[in-house]
């Protein structure tokens, strides 16, 4: 009986490892996700959208975490909000 409690116990330690590993990789998913949704670059004037040249202005920047604080992001005048 001793032995099959320190075996269960032992599964249980392990199985509760890889769900604190799961939650946490999950919640770092996340935290991305939502950083990478604040790139301003798809709305910008600057924004070329061809793969060769993203940005006219910081080439090296666009679509990437430094691109979140542009300090010259520019709203595209025809920009509309398109949800469906």
């Amino acid at each position: 009986m001793l032995h099959f409690l320190g075996c269960f116990g032992f599964w249980i330690f392990i199985f509760t490892l890889i769900i604190n590993k799961v939650i946490k990789g999950m919640i770092e998913g996340f935290n991305y996700v939502k950083k990478m949704h604040k790139i301003p670059c798809a709305n910008c004037v600057y924004f070329t959208g061809n793969y060769c040249l993203k940005c006219t202005l910081h080439p090296t920047e666009a679509m990437s975490e430094n691109a979140i604080a542009c300090r010259d992001f520019e709203l595209k005048s025809d920009y509309t909000t398109n949800y469906s």
